[in-house]
């Protein structure tokens, strides 16, 4: 059963059979054989079949519940047992929004220190995209915003506070500016993440209350496509205050603080709240408790 469990996992993550097949290491009628018997295992159908998959019946989706609980205690299980006798070890994923991506070394850069057999994926995600990602066991952990949208059954550690800058070329309007407001900074042509990401509604709803819609010269949803754009000096954009100390400009480009309404958001780590944990996921949450308070005094 937990081998179908995972089929079950696959088809949710991939929401197409083939795709699901393939990440599995399996032919599709074999897919489509281990789905049927799970449901015959437990005499309700679980998927809703055509042509193509069109999604889970209410009853698939409480099994896709208890699937994700039996393989993630499978999971945990197996880490608590290999860590008794070697040591904590395995593969940590992260997922965590643009903006967040380059505070992420300030945790697994301790964390190693203190288990150097853990090894690493990043995924740079939009804040929906992490939740998703960790309910179905594809990250273990995420970086996003605690404050803005509903996160559901998950535990945080707030870790700092993301603010925002002007970022322009000194020769550009505003770019000889002490500080700016939200309506100034709409009038000029900006570079901005896209709309699906957290930061880019944030950045619109600011610039609506001054008056403005804006209507970007360019969307990405790379932090590092808006900021090498930034910084030929052609392109002006708002991006996180962590995005504007962190990334390498020439003296020709300035970040500008930006004046009104405060705006701030808490950003922090989440994960699945569930018992037991896996001792990887409980070791970072006791990494980023530890860490929380030098990043929020210094950013």
């Amino acid at each position: 059963m937990i081998d179908r469990f995972g089929l079950l996992l696959a088809l949710a993550k991939e929401r197409h059979f083939g795709r699901a097949a393939e990440s599995c290491g399996v032919t599709q009628p074999t897919l489509s054989a281990g789905l049927k018997q799970l449901e015959e295992q437990l005499g309700v159908r679980l998927v809703e079949r055509g042509s193509r998959f069109i999604g889970f019946t209410p009853e698939g989706e409480r099994a896709l519940q208890w699937a994700r609980r039996v393989i993630g205690d499978m999971r945990a299980m197996r880490q608590e047992i290999a860590g008794m006798r070697k040591g904590l070890s395995g593969h940590l994923r992260i997922a965590a929004i643009p903006t967040a991506m380059p505070m992420l070394s300030e945790l697994t850069t301790p964390f190693r220190e203190k288990h150097g057999d853990v090894r690493f994926t990043l995924i740079s995600a939009s804040s929906k995209e992490v939740l998703r990602l960790i309910e179905n066991l594809e990250a273990d952990a995420g970086v996003t915003y605690l404050d803005n949208d509903p996160l559901g059954r998950v535990q945080t550690v707030p870790l700092y506070t993301e603010g925002y800058r002007f970022l322009t070329s000194i020769d550009a309007p505003l770019g000889d500016r002490a500080k700016v407001t939200w309506e100034e900074i709409g009038r000029v042509p900006l570079c901005l993440l896209t709309p699906d990401m957290q930061n880019r509604r944030i950045v619109d709803k600011q610039l609506a209350e001054a008056g403005h819609t804006v209507t970007p010269m360019l969307e990405a949803n790379s932090t590092i496509a808006l900021l090498s754009h930034v910084r030929t000096g052609k392109w002006a954009s708002v991006v996180a205050n962590t995005l504007a100390d962190v990334f390498a400009f020439p003296a020709s480009i300035r970040s500008i603080p930006i004046e009104g309404p405060e705006v701030l958001h808490q950003m922090g780590l989440v994960v699945l709240d569930r018992e037991p944990m896996t001792p990887i996921v409980t070791a970072l949450l006791a990494e980023a408790r530890s860490v929380a308070p030098a990043l929020t005094a210094r950013i």
